[in-house]
This record gives C-alpha cells, structure tokens and sequence, in this order.
C-alpha cells in the first residue's frame, strides 16, 4: 500500500494520559556451549530503549530485519521477560510480574501476531479460538460466549455464519481478521501489532489496514505498530521510533520524520521509498548503504551504526550518541545530525570556525 504526499496530514493530537512507558529496556539471549552449558555470550536484541506511549496514540517501531522490533513487541506484552530496565503499564510496574499476576493485566494488553497462518491452531473452530480469551479469562458474556463470538466477527468484516469453519478454510486476509477479532475479544487498552500485515497480499493489506483504524476509532485503541513498510507506517502512524540494532536512533512525530528525517539511518530508509508520482522533476536521490548489519551478538562500540554511516568520524567510535531532543518532540541520537534546527548547540558546534 502506498500513500501520497497528500496524505500527510496531521492526525487530530492525542491529549490522553500516559499509558505505557518503558525505561531502559534490555533483553539479552545468552549463547551456551558445552556439555555444562556455559554462556559464551549474548545476542543484544534490545539494548536500552527508552519511550512512552500516550492513549489513543499509534507508535510505530520501524528498522530492518534483526533490529529487535518484535522482541520490544513480546517484552511490552510480556511473552518475554526483561533483563534489566522497567515496563510501566497504567502507573504499575510489569516489567517482572510472574505468570499468575500478569494474568489478569491480559486483558489489557493483547498482540496481533505477524503469520496468520502459523498463530492460529488448524484443529480449533474459529469459534473456539475467538471464544479462547472468554474462556482463559473466566469472562462471563450476557448472551452467551457463542452469540459475543459472532458479533466480533461480524466487527472485523467476517459472516457470524464462519463460527463452526476452520482456519484453512479462510485466506490470509481473512485469518487475520480472525486474529484480530481474538485480540479484541476482551477489548483490551493497548495493541502491540507485530507486522499485521506484511504476510498479505498487497490488495487485502490496506483493507486489514483500515479496519485497525476503524476499530482503533470506535474502541480508543491505542497501538503500538510493529513494520518495516515505511508506505504503511507513514499511513497509520501517530509518532514513528526508528530502531536500529537495539537502540532507538530516532523518535519523531510522524509528519517532522518523513520531511525532516534528522538521523542518518533514518535518512537512507526514506530514500528507499517509492513515490509514486510521476510529476516530479526531481528524481529522489537513493541513499546505498555500505556493509551488512553487525552482529547483535558483537555491536559496534559508541554509535552502532557508525561502520555504515557516510557522516562518521571518530567521535561516533568512541563516544555513543545520547537520544535528546533537537526539536520540539524529535529526538535524534546522532553526533551529526541532518536538518538539524541552526540555533541547536549541537548545530553551532558543527559549524566552521572563522
């Protein structure tokens, strides 16, 4: 799905209250070897994110493959748990809640995965895998579990008449709308989407798209929106995160990062995205990135993403960059920052000296 220019415009701003809000976030996977099973190492896949969510919002995470996009999805729904660093979650703190004591928080916090072939059970009804969080939840329904069933499906444009087929008998788009209906099932505060639609086929994705705009409207959803597809996240987004392995290296309103992207990396994932007008004079100029990503396992010291960066110099090897705020609500962790504002510090720094 692609968008034009003229699709840019400002939502209406969120003036709700701080839902979520996570400090310092770490999730390191130990490396064992041996027959004792000693670790050797760890693969950082999220290394100190900081960030908040406000209700109502959407917050898009976007970054390449291996970024840790969805493990900050499991961490903030706690399918995994930290390794160091604070979830808070309504003003509680979940970040090490046990399994009995997140129970009840799940009504509240639900995920929609990215496969919707793999993330729902062949040998269940649709039935009984929409009714599942009714049942897990000890949920009592006014007219039954099997009338509330139908009436979700019906919201996410599926017939009430599919409750006795199973999930073969369904497309990909519609598997996911049968997800989506199970995500909805205890009209929960806050959605982690994790690439909800990158396994459909183009011409379902804005269909799938828009109804989670549609539901996110009428229920004051809010979403935390995991994607790659920058067409996709310039479409639904409130405020976009850009993550690069582990770290956040930009957080911006949406409108201020497609026009005035400030970190290099974020730079060169806008240069990629087509635009399709054919108007334009100015042919967009396509940032190459040299080199592969580096190993999670091994990162580069200071600035992780100074092996690739055109800009870098040798403080970006020796000094890490802090994530601060150059802008009003644009934050940039960068030694040399792009469209930078002239009367920043960090801007008088760079200047020449007369």
């Amino acid at each position: 799905m692609t968008t034009t220019d003229s699709e840019l415009t400002p939502k209406t701003p969120k003036l709700g209250e701080e839902i979520l809000s996570v400090t310092g976030l770490v999730k390191h996977f130990p490396i064992r070897k041996g027959v004792l099973q000693r670790q050797v190492g760890a693969v950082q896949a999220v290394d100190g994110l900081t960030f908040n969510v406000t209700r109502g919002e959407t917050l898009s995470l976007v970054g390449e493959s291996g970024c840790g996009k969805t493990t900050t999805g499991r961490l903030l729904t706690r399918l995994e748990t930290p390794t160091d660093g604070k979830i808070v979650f309504e003003g509680r703190d979940i970040s090490h809640l046990g399994e009995g004591r997140m129970r009840p928080l799940r009504r509240d916090v639900q995920m929609i995965f990215q496969d919707p072939y793999g993330s729902l059970n062949p040998r269940h009804t649709v039935g009984k895998i929409v009714g599942a969080p009714f049942r897990l939840q000890h949920v009592k329904t006014e007219h039954g579990v099997k009338k509330a069933v139908q009436e979700l499906l019906e919201l996410v444009g599926l017939s009430p008449e599919h409750y006795n087929r199973y999930p073969h008998e369904f497309s990909g788009g519609q598997r996911q709308r049968i997800g989506i209906a199970r995500t909805l099932a205890l009209r929960p505060k806050l959605i982690v989407a994790d690439e909800p639609v990158s396994a459909l086929d183009v011409s379902i994705q804005a269909q799938v798209v828009n109804l989670l705009e549609d539901l996110q409207e009428e229920f004051d959803l809010t979403y935390v929106m995991i994607a790659h597809d920058l067409s996709v996240v310039r479409h639904v987004s409130d405020r976009v995160a850009v993550m690069y392995l582990g770290k956040i290296v930009e957080l911006a309103d949406r409108v201020d990062l497609y026009e005035k992207p400030m970190h290099p990396y974020t730079v060169a994932l806008l240069s990629a995205v087509p635009v399709p007008d054919t108007k334009r004079k100015k042919k967009q100029e396509r940032i190459r990135l040299q080199g592969d990503v580096p190993s999670p396992i091994n990162p580069p010291p200071a600035c992780r993403f100074h092996t690739r960066c055109w800009k870098a110099q040798d403080i970006c090897k020796s000094v890490e960059p802090p994530l601060v705020e150059l802008a009003p609500g644009h934050q940039t962790a960068c030694h040399f920052p792009e469209n930078q504002p002239t009367d920043t510090p960090a801007a008088t720094a760079d200047q020449p000296k007369s």
